[in-house]
């Protein structure tokens, strides 16, 4: 029998069986579709090698007017700016005391204990001390004038820190740190860390150990549920919100020795909201925007969240909330739903999402100075992060479905669905992040499997070829080209830059592959027999160096396991590879060849064209 073209549709296909999706792609990982070939990945590498405290779940661009770039990241401990090669933290403070701070050390334990009275702070908070003294012995002044992060907070009063000295080794107290660290000692407070994993609901576990009763329930609130943050440009400043928690500004112009401070309590601030879940800025009108802020109530705020109020500043003043009849600030209340879980900018509008709605947003001008229409009623946000804008429009992740708003909500057909959502860890929802990859074309979502509490996988849809995709991959946030040429993305206190080159930050990138579904002759009535295999691909890189294996796998009946008959290295000077296997169906997978020897998959990227197989009937046995 002759040679025949085998071409398998574009995109993965899971929506069925292995069987029933012959003529199409099954599985897959760290690919993806071009012109509706399989490409390998581009690679990534650091792109700095500092590194920063926590893990972030939010990453801003912007240029200052100076043309200075910047890069904010929001942690679940600190915020910090990029700028150059360095992180500089910003992290707003919490409170200052004077002359209040005492220590007491015991022999032989690194363990200090702090008392500050009413210090406010939970675990893992961060404090500066200055102006203590030696306690007399290995616990210097040295080691204790600098920054802690807290290590328990034992009552209102106190909590204990571990000694180090300023390399960061741990210091061990001696008979002679019998002081308090004398009588001078200020400690400085940024405000409460907040969590890296997402709290379900208030109860028992949720506050600091003594903060309450026994048995009694906590309110979840900025500092004790996973911290998402929210960043925009007021100008070539800074605005910024822990989630459930005040909102910051940061000054360009000071630059990044300084810190973000308390909007509401800058000079001229007037009716500024004191927490919310979200801030935007609006693209062309300039208004400064509180999504869940708390309400006036007299003349000031009153400190709670009202988790569907949207509030908006005067035009072009981001410190003067009050509505009054000469300004253009003002507030709405939305009523579809029980909370905004996210918002983002759109073409000419912000679009907001409670838990079950979607609602437009559009300047319109005085009297009312914003107009805020209902969309939709049965397509609430997944999580914060989970909406993305795009050149085709909005894309989100919502309880159970993909949908895109382009001015009305469509539900996306995805061949992926029930890979996606029968293994995604729903009470870690508030971690998914859609991202974009323009170049390619792509809109995805970074996501944490049923079996992970942390972002352990992918999936995207190609919105040119309208075709699915997915894999694993550890991104905690990740931010488009734009400012920077390449894509930026984050993990374990590392910054990456993305689609460069074809490796693992400098290690080979391994566990890339394709496979197809199941294909037979005659519906299977026959085995099939496939005897040479004629490849085509591509390698990217220069050279044209490189191998791929090519796998062939059979099984006789669709519940039967899948056995590999075959594993044949390919290389771009390969003109046939023989084989031999024989089964009902059949099925081809190409993977990046991680057991070859030398280098290996390092730097070698590959496109499959159009192979050719010998396949044939081969009796009915």
């Amino acid at each position: 029998m002759p040679y025949s073209k085998v071409q398998f549709k574009p995109g993965i296909y899971r929506e069925g069986t292995a069987y029933s999706a012959e003529g199409g792609w099954f599985d897959c990982n760290l690919i993806r579709f071009r012109e509706g070939r399989v490409e390998k990945f581009g690679g990534w590498q650091k792109l700095t090698d500092s590194t920063y405290l926590g893990t972030a779940r939010a990453l801003h661009n912007w240029i200052s007017l100076g043309g200075n770039k910047y890069l904010g990241i929001g942690t679940h401990l600190k915020y910090y700016i990029k700028d150059g090669t360095a992180f500089a933290d910003v992290t707003p403070i919490r409170k200052t005391t004077t002359n209040a701070a005492t220590f007491a050390a015991t022999n032989g334990s690194s363990t200090v204990t702090v008392t500050d009275a009413s210090h406010g702070a939970v675990n893992g908070d961060f404090v500066t001390f200055s102006s203590a003294v030696s306690l007399g012995g290995n616990v210097t002044a040295a080691v204790l004038n600098q920054e802690y992060q807290i290590d328990l907070v034992t009552g209102t009063n106190t909590y204990t820190i571990t000694a180090k000295d300023t390399a960061g080794s741990t210091v061990t107290a001696n008979a002679s740190d019998s002081g308090n660290g004398g009588s001078a000692t200020d400690a400085v407070y940024q405000i409460n860390t907040g969590l890296d994993v997402y709290v379900q609901s208030t109860g028992y576990g949720v506050g600091t150990w003594g903060s309450s009763g026994w048995g009694s329930a906590t309110a979840l609130g900025g500092n004790n549920q996973l911290r998402l943050w929210t960043h925009d440009n007021f100008g070539e400043n800074l605005i910024i919100n822990p989630r459930g928690g005040g909102i910051y500004r940061w000054l360009e112009n000071n630059g990044t020795s300084t810190r973000a401070v308390q909007l509401s309590d800058i000079a001229g601030a007037n009716l500024v909201p004191t927490v919310g879940l979200q801030v935007i800025t609006s693209e062309v009108d300039r208004h400064l925007i509180v999504l869940g802020a708390d309400p006036i109530s007299g003349s000031a705020r009153t400190g709670s969240i009202d988790p569907m109020l949207v509030a908006f500043s005067d035009q072009e003043n981001e410190l003067d909330f009050e509505p009054i009849i000469t300004n253009t600030a003002g507030s709405v209340r939305l009523s579809s739903g029980s909370s905004i879980v996210g918002g983002l900018k759109a073409r000419q509008e912000v679009v907001i999402f409670t838990d079950t709605s979607v609602y437009s947003m559009q300047f319109v001008g005085a009297p009312l100075t914003f107009a805020i229409n209902l969309i939709n009623e049965a397509s609430g946000l997944i999580g914060p992060k989970a909406a993305v804008t795009s050149s085709g429009g909005v894309f989100f992740m919502g309880y159970g479905n993909f949908y895109l708003y382009n001015g009305t909500v469509q539900e996306l057909p995805c061949s992926v669905h029930n890979y996606v959502f029968g293994d995604i860890n729903t009470n870690q929802a508030f971690k998914i992040q859609a991202f974009t990859n323009k170049e390619h074309n792509e809109v995805g979502w970074f996501y944490p499997s049923s079996s992970s509490d942390e972002i352990d996988r992918y999936v995207i849809y190609n919105t040119q070829q309208q075709v699915w995709y997915y894999g694993q991959l550890t991104r905690t946030v990740w931010l488009d080209s734009g400012v920077e040429s390449f894509p930026q993305a984050t993990d374990g206190g590392v910054l990456y830059q993305h689609e460069v080159g074809f490796d693992n930050d400098g290690s080979a990138m391994t566990n890339v592959f394709v496979e197809s579904a199941d294909f037979d002759i005659g519906d299977g009535d026959r085995f099939t027999q496939i005897s040479a295999l004629i490849p085509d691909i591509k390698f990217l890189q220069d050279d044209n160096s490189g191998t791929v294996n090519v796998v062939t796998k059979v099984r006789n009946f669709p519940g039967d396991s899948l056995t590999t008959d075959s594993t044949s290295e390919v290389s771009s000077t390969t003109q046939k590879v023989n084989l031999r296997a024989r089964g009902r169906q059949a099925v081809v997978r190409f993977e990046s060849n991680d057991d070859a020897t030398g280098n290996g998959n390092l730097s070698i990227g590959w496109r499959l064209g159009d192979t050719r197989m010998d396949v044939k009937t081969d009796g009915r046995r």
